[in-house]
């Protein structure tokens, strides 16, 4: 049985990629997905509903924080081509898919990175909004604390979007959050799925 996990760092499983061909938020793209990758054989509903229903500046930059191979991130970086946006993802497979994604798609103003969350990111480094499927399969310390380090990294006024099932635990993730930012809201509900909007707060 294969242990890897798709937020391991370097997947030991063997190398099988796969080109997807799909249409996210009426953009068409092409994404390759290899073994070792979250959800590699299709965008999950839960991504795909973050996608389709999170809101999305006009100006600033936007971060896909555990951006897997890309489809968050490209997908708003092809609707919002004066955004930057960067992706980061601990799994360097993954990372690696991305750029080449990036590249696929002739998407310019996209930055892909490997690391563990924000460690890899510049100190000075915020954002206009944070978009995450966070991997619930590392515990709820780990996904509570990409969220209390996302508010240290807003810019006033920017937002957070995260997306998760209810059997994964996101109305106690929405109870944090609320703690957090002083409030969230549901924008979006599908098939257990639940997509939460929080906003910094400008004081």
């Amino acid at each position: 049985m294969n242990s890897d996990h798709y937020y391991s760092d370097a997947p030991s499983s063997k190398s099988d990629e796969r080109r997807l061909k799909t249409v996210l938020r009426g953009q068409t793209l092409t994404l390759m997905t290899d073994a070792g990758v979250f959800s590699k054989g299709r965008i999950d509903r839960g991504t795909r509903l973050l996608i389709e229903s999170a809101p999305l500046p006009s100006a600033g930059t936007l971060l896909d924080l555990g951006c897997g191979y890309g489809p968050v991130g490209l997908t708003f970086a092809r609707l919002r081509p004066q955004l930057r946006v960067v992706m980061v993802d601990v799994n360097h497979r993954a990372v690696e898919l991305a750029r080449r994604n990036a590249e696929l798609n002739r998407l310019e103003n996209v930055k892909v990175a490997a690391g563990d969350g924000f460690a890899t990111l510049d100190d000075g480094m915020h954002f206009t909004g944070i978009y995450t499927n966070p991997p619930y399969r590392a515990g709820k310390q780990v996904v509570y604390g990409m969220v209390d380090a996302a508010y240290e990294r807003l810019e006033p006024s920017g937002l957070l979007a995260v997306v998760g099932q209810t059997k994964q635990g996101i109305k106690s993730l929405a109870r944090h959050i609320e703690s957090r930012f002083g409030s969230v809201q549901e924008v979006a509900k599908e098939g257990g799925y639940r997509v939460l909007v929080a906003v910094r707060g400008s004081a």
